[in-house]
Parts: structure tokens; C-alpha cells; sequence
């Protein structure tokens, strides 16, 4: 005799296949809707438009005056580029680099041959801020440190920390030197 728990009648055979595609759908439906929540949100990380824009910048040298400090924009965060004094480059290199909170040289922080330029993100390292020029206590007689006035960070006419909360020196871009006069930052 046979057992009739074994056997399937043609309705649940099909009620089973209907029942799969439902899943499948269900699931793929399921599936599509994730990602079109998740993909605007992934898509949101990419770099803005403008900010591709200005991936590399090229600046022309020849107008800013020994002493002077310019600010230029380079990925939506300011730069300063300082012409350095004599006196600036004598002044920031003869700091003792073990006494800094961040020891770094003043020769590890511009191009060899090309000291009078000092170039850096303009950006405090405690909390974004931006540094005001020819300010603070490090900046000499010809006033080329920088002060950050939001929580009191001072640097020296290297860009260093000396003093304040900020942790890290103010970071130097990769930058390129087109020619004696012109250089590109990026």
C-alpha cells in the first residue's frame, strides 16, 4: 500500500511554485528598494563638483613681496603662501626642534633651493579654525607666525606649533615648483 503523506496532489505541487515566485519576488523587490535608499547616501561621499575642480591650483610667485603672506583656495580649505625674509628663515631655523610639540625642521617643510617660499594649509590642527597672520607670539620682528585667536594657538614663522591646544604643525600640500616663479599645489 502506499503512503498518501507521500504522495503530492497536482494543487500543492502548484501552490508550492506560486508560492516560490512570491518569495523571489518578494525578495528582489526587497532587494531593489535597499538600494535605492543606500545609493544617495553612497553617492553623497563622492567629492563635490567643485572641489574636483580644484584638485590641483597653480599660483604665479612673481607679485607677492618678500614678508608678504597671500591666501589662495585649493580644495575649499584657504592656503598661505609666505615670501619669507632672511630674517625669517634665520629665525626658523634656529629653533630647537626637540623643544616643538610637533618636532619637525624648517628644511623638512619647504623645497631645498627654494626656502624663501613657505606654503601650508591654512587650517589650525586643534579644530579647523583659521589662523590669523603676522600674529601671536612666534612670529619675530617682522611679524611672520600665525595665531589661531579661538583657542590660542600660536605658530612660528615655519608654520609650527609652539604653543596652545593645537597638536599637530600646520600641514604642509604636496606641492611642485613649475618654475622660479610659478607653482602648483596638488
Amino acid at each position: 500500500m502506499s503512503n498518501p503523506s507521500k504522495q503530492s496532489s497536482p494543487a500543492t505541487s502548484t501552490e508550492s511554485t506560486r508560492r516560490d515566485f512570491m518569495v523571489l519576488t518578494g525578495s528582489a523587490m526587497a532587494g531593489l528598494g535597499a538600494c535605492s535608499v543606500v545609493w544617495p547616501f553612497i553617492h553623497s561621499m563622492n567629492p563635490a563638483a567643485d572641489v574636483l575642480a580644484l584638485a590641483s591650483v597653480e599660483v604665479d610667485l612673481a607679485p607677492i613681496q618678500p614678508g608678504q603672506t597671500i591666501k589662495v583656495k585649493w580644495r575649499g580649505v584657504p592656503v598661505f603662501i609666505r615670501h619669507r625674509t632672511p630674517d625669517d628663515i634665520k629665525e626658523a631655523r634656529a629653533v630647537n626642534v626637540s623643544d616643538l610639540p610637533d618636532p619637525e625642521s624648517d628644511e623638512m617643510r619647504v623645497k631645498k633651493g627654494s626656502e624663501q617660499w613657505l606654503i601650508m594649509v591654512g587650517v589650525c590642527t586643534h579644530l579647523g579654525c583659521i589662523p590669523m597672520g603676522g600674529a601671536g607670539e612666534y612670529g619675530g620682528t617682522n611679524k611672520g607666525g600665525w595665531f589661531c585667536p579661538c583657542h590660542g594657538s600660536h605658530y612660528d614663522t615655519s608654520g609650527r606649533i609652539r604653543k596652545g591646544p593645537a597638536p599637530k604643525n600646520l600641514a604642509v600640500p604636496q606641492y611642485e615648483f613649475l618654475a622660479n616663479n610659478r607653482v602648483k599645489i596638488g
